[in-house]
């Protein structure tokens, strides 16, 4: 392992402990990419258990987002997103009660591609410090008071090299660490001081390219892990020094895109181009069995939402499906009712959001079926965007608010009555 950072001190563990005293995140807040758990899940009650004809009622819209694909990371009275504005791409933090904007900072030159310029990240934020990686793999960390860049470090400083439709990993803050994936053969997951962005570790005997899914964490067996897919494998790395703990084939295609999950020391993975989903049990010893594979979720980039001992989401062969976590057995699916796209969940609803016409559907979380309670049509939606592109940003949750995004549109709805 390539270890270049000495041990932290207590007495600098427990400044650290105090700057993050400062800033305590409510039970309503949105960090980070797929929520406060990172698994798409808002923990917020008293939420609307259906909505009026037309949906529920719009506040506002901020229309100079920028360009790209980033979903909101919701703090207090802040949000912070990432777009394209002209050559470069920025970090733009918004006083949520306006919308008013309050600064942006240039994160490097913006990602030109044919699906869509700009950002594909949702920025981290970790008391007074938020974290973001632009398209082209430049990370940076900014003091969330006015915008100033505390540090810099590049993929491609690490090995890394960018993928063809640009980094779409969302940073993980885990402690007293960042943690990414460059991708490469000096290590394709790094740990980063999140003080100073020095290398703490970069993983060695795992040096897969980068491909579009973001790194999670989780204690496995009382280990504190990192946990990643890659496009032909499933592999877990040390938190302590990156060593690779466990491995397991994947045979994915094209791109490996959503975020894993991981539940009771078993990690659900599923990609899209006909590649499906597969369960493994990590036993004692990092020993690695598959519980199963098959095709009855076949999720492309939407996401997926464990509940109760059953994934929901939208697969490419079934439609919008429930399955049983631990058998893989599919419990039922609907095609016809909304085509595909993301989703969160909060209060007992799944939030799903059609990617081609912007329809949102507020659905029961339920095992029976499917069952609406509401729905309505997205109607800031950008004439920027490539032709090639859909609605792929996540909904998110927070104060009891929906904030949907078309480009540099953002929309807020909202959820409590």
């Amino acid at each position: 392992m390539k270890h270049n950072i000495p041990s932290v001190s207590p007495l600098i563990l427990a400044a650290a402990m105090s700057v993050a005293c400062l800033s305590p995140l409510q039970s309503s807040d949105w960090p980070q990419w797929r929520g406060p758990d990172r698994n798409e899940v808002s923990p917020e009650t008293g939420l609307l258990k259906a909505w009026p004809e037309g949906g529920p009622e719009r506040e506002w819209v901020f229309r100079e987002a920028g360009l790209g694909y980033s979903s909101p990371a919701v703090v207090g009275d802040r949000l912070y997103v990432l777009g394209a504005r002209g050559p470069e791409e920025y970090l733009i933090a918004l006083d949520v009660s306006g919308p008013r904007e309050l600064w942006a900072t240039s994160i490097g030159v913006f990602l030109n591609n044919s699906w869509g310029d700009g950002p594909r990240s949702t920025p981290t934020v970790d008391g007074d410090r938020v974290y973001a990686l632009g398209g082209r793999g430049d990370l940076i960390c900014v003091d969330t008071a006015d915008g100033r860049v505390v540090w810099r470090k590049a993929m491609r400083s690490l090995g890394g090299e960018v993928p063809n439709w640009g980094y779409a990993e969302s940073i993980l803050v885990d402690g007293d660490r960042v943690v990414c994936t460059p991708g490469g053969s000096d290590g394709s997951i790094v740990a980063l001081n999140k003080e100073t962005g020095d290398v703490i570790w970069q993983s060695e005997g795992l040096t897969d390219s980068a491909h579009y899914s973001s790194v999670i964490a989780a204690d496995v067996h009382g280990e504190r892990q990192y946990i990643q897919l890659f496009e032909k494998r499933l592999a877990g790395v040390a938190a302590a020094d990156g060593s690779l703990r466990w491995q397991v084939d994947w045979p994915g295609r094209t791109a490996v895109i959503p975020t894993p999950v991981f539940h009771e020391n078993h990690v659900y993975v599923t990609s899209g181009y006909d590649v499906g989903c597969m369960l493994v049990r990590i036993d004692p010893g990092n020993e690695v069995s598959r519980v199963y594979r098959n095709n009855v979720m076949e999720n492309h980039h939407g996401g997926v939402v464990l509940l109760e001992g059953h994934i929901y989401g939208y697969s490419d062969s079934e439609g919008w499906t429930c399955q049983n976590f631990m058998t893989g057995e599919a419990v039922w699916s609907e095609r016809g009712a909304l085509g595909k796209g993301p989703l969160t969940y909060a209060d007992g609803r799944l939030y799903c959001l059609e990617e081609n016409s912007g329809t949102m559907v507020l659905a029961e979380a339920s095992t029976s079926g499917w069952e609406e309670h509401g729905r309505f049509k997205l109607e800031a939606q950008s004439d920027r965007r490539s032709p090639r592109g859909k609605i792929w940003t996540h909904p998110v949750i927070s104060g009891g608010r929906l904030y949907l995004r078309d480009q540099e549109l953002i929309s807020r709805y909202v959820l409590k009555p």
